[in-house]
């Protein structure tokens, strides 16, 4: 499923992983770099994967990987608050939603378990141009390097019901397995009537897979919003679903049957 994730308060997520410490680090030896405004605003082989909380990682950058004059102070500095927020200066524009982290003196003289966060600084993905790993971009955020996805040609028989009516029907469907989420069945664009697919203008992006586009299913004169996604181009590790649609399995309408067998509907956070 493409990821859909809520920005946070930065001032709440700062106290909080000065108070808690992270869910866990992990060191890169990556190339990790950042684009703006038209140049590479920081650069860095020293970045750490962040988990701030159970689900997937984030990048946080060593300030000293960031262009001379590139971050500045947004808001003053607050007595007991050994983070502050800051803009992100490029030649022609700047932009904000920056963490920037104190020192490990600051934070907790080696007795916080927050101190791994020393002089690191957190940058929202979507507010610069781009952000790479080696020469390769990256999207919504760094990939959990303890999770894999793996894409399974399947010749067993699959049927799709929207609404009670059969909309799908394949013995060449594509299985996508991914950890810790239900299997997706992502079945060939031929194996649904094209008069059913009405475009539906909304895209998501998934690190992992990356950007979705939607069709909405019209079935008897009744829409289902955003009930398949599909990706024109995916990722190289996924490239077997590429045009390939997913019907958005969580939802009541669906029902989806496999060896003449109903699969349950998955219970996820898109439930």
């Amino acid at each position: 499923m493409p990821k859909v994730r809520e920005k946070p308060n930065l001032r709440d997520l700062g106290r909080k992983l000065l108070k808690d410490g992270p869910v866990k680090t992990l060191p890169t030896p990556r190339r990790v770099r950042i684009l703006f405004d038209g140049s590479y605003v920081a650069d860095t082989t020293d970045a750490l994967f962040v988990w701030e909380h159970e689900y997937y990682p984030y990048y946080y950058v060593p300030r000293t990987a960031f262009a001379k004059h590139a971050l500045q102070p947004s808001s003053p500095k607050q007595s007991g608050l050994w983070f502050w927020e800051a803009e992100l200066h490029g030649a022609t524009r700047s932009t904000g939603r920056i963490l920037v982290f104190g020192s490990a003196e600051a934070i907790g003289g080696g007795k916080s378990e927050a101190e791994c966060l020393a002089d690191m600084v957190r940058v929202e993905f979507d507010v610069v141009d781009a952000w790479f790993e080696e020469d390769t971009r990256i999207h919504v955020h760094p990939k959990d390097p303890y999770r894999r996805v793996d894409t399974l040609l399947s010749s067993r028989p699959l049927k799709v019901r929207v609404l009670g009516q059969l909309v799908a029907e394949t013995t060449a469907a594509v299985h996508l397995y991914e950890t810790g989420l239900p299997c997706r069945y992502y079945v060939p664009p031929t194996a649904v009537p094209p008069h059913v697919l009405q475009e539906s203008g909304e895209t998501t992006a998934c690190p992992y897979k990356g950007v979705a586009n939607y069709y909405d299913v019209v079935v008897e004169g009744k829409k289902a919003p955003g009930l398949i996604w599909y990706y024109r181009n995916p990722t190289l590790e996924c490239a077997a679903i590429a045009g390939y649609l997913c019907f958005y399995h969580e939802k009541d309408e669906v029902e989806i049957e496999i060896d003449g067998e109903v699969v349950p509907s998955p219970k996820t956070p898109w439930s």
